[in-house]
């Protein structure tokens, strides 16, 4: 897929940040676009954003869970009504959670998994039967740094990008074999400037283990945020022009994937290092009481 224009992009997510910065970057290369994300309001101001600065736009939106199967399915199925046929999903929508293994609650688990990986499934196979009718199709699921190399406190969001990372260059593979006109590309970004942290969970339990409090958790989650959403989704379309397998986006993406593969075990040693030297000395309080429930839905990334 060389170009965009008068293609049919479907964005999850594309309330706030790398979602909202593809669709207005697709709307000017000439995209027509189907819109969801768990957040109306944030919805609003893209649709605001779009009405601007591509006028006469064909566009649709709605209010999705990505989680919700059945949603998605439908969401997938009224895109195509209304579009004549859609040619790429992007599968954007994620959330964070910090909390150590044993504090955690399964609801806690069970939430981010059901965003960050179900959410990708369930948006990858409810678009793929049309994609493939398209004749032209790709599939975009957004990973992470984190689904490369892991982190303490970090567990189930490792878990999940680490299972959108697997799923999506199995998926890659079997469309290569079936040769059917559609491919797919796993997106793997750093540190992008979002508010993916303000509609995270923290747990308690990292408090006096990983940070002192949670918002100060927050405040360093953000420090590592260097690129910004306008730059992931110039980076991400010109890694689908090229139809590229994987796309790294950011310097600090690009050095984890080399510790990753110079330092495959050893990188771990160096990151409780790090961790230890920056972090409070304590022991997590392990009370596995759910975190506090933030902004959440899948609509932060």
């Amino acid at each position: 897929m060389k170009h965009f224009k008068d293609k049919v992009a479907a964005i999850t997510g594309a309330g706030s940040g790398m979602g909202r910065a593809l669709a207005l970057a697709l709307a000017c290369d000439g995209c027509r676009l189907a819109l969801s994300d768990r957040n109306e309001k944030g919805l609003a101001q893209t649709v605001a954003e779009l009405m601007r600065v591509a006028p006469g736009l064909a566009f649709t939106q709605h209010c999705v869970d990505v989680a919700n199967r059945a949603a998605m399915y439908a969401w997938a199925e009224e895109s195509a009504r209304a579009h004549g046929r859609v040619n790429l999903i992007f599968n954007n929508a994620g959330v964070a959670l910090s909390s150590t293994i044993e504090g955690m609650s399964y609801e806690d688990l069970e939430w981010i998994m059901g965003i960050n990986f179900w959410g990708v499934v369930h948006g990858t196979k409810a678009f793929l039967p049309y994609l493939k009718a398209s004749g032209e199709g790709h599939v975009i699921n957004t990973s992470s740094v984190f689904g490369l190399f892991a982190q303490p406190g970090m567990s189930g969001y490792n878990a999940s990008k680490y299972a959108v990372r697997g799923f999506t260059e199995s998926l890659r593979q079997e469309l290569d074999m079936l040769a059917c006109g559609v491919s797919a590309t796993c997106v793997l970004p750093g540190g992008i400037k979002t508010n993916i942290a303000q509609a995270s969970r923290i747990a308690p339990n990292v408090a006096g283990f990983l940070v002192h409090d949670e918002q100060q958790g927050r405040e360093d989650f953000e420090k590592y945020f260097i690129t910004t959403a306008d730059r992931a989704a110039r980076v991400i379309l010109d890694g689908v022009r090229h139809n590229r397998r994987r796309v790294l986006i950011g310097p600090d993406a690009v050095a984890a994937d080399m510790m990753a593969r110079v330092l495959p075990a050893a990188y771990q040693a160096l990151v409780v290092f790090d961790a230890r030297r920056k972090g409070p000395l304590g022991k997590p309080a392990g009370t596995g009481a759910p975190a506090a429930k933030t902004a959440g839905g899948g609509d932060a990334q």
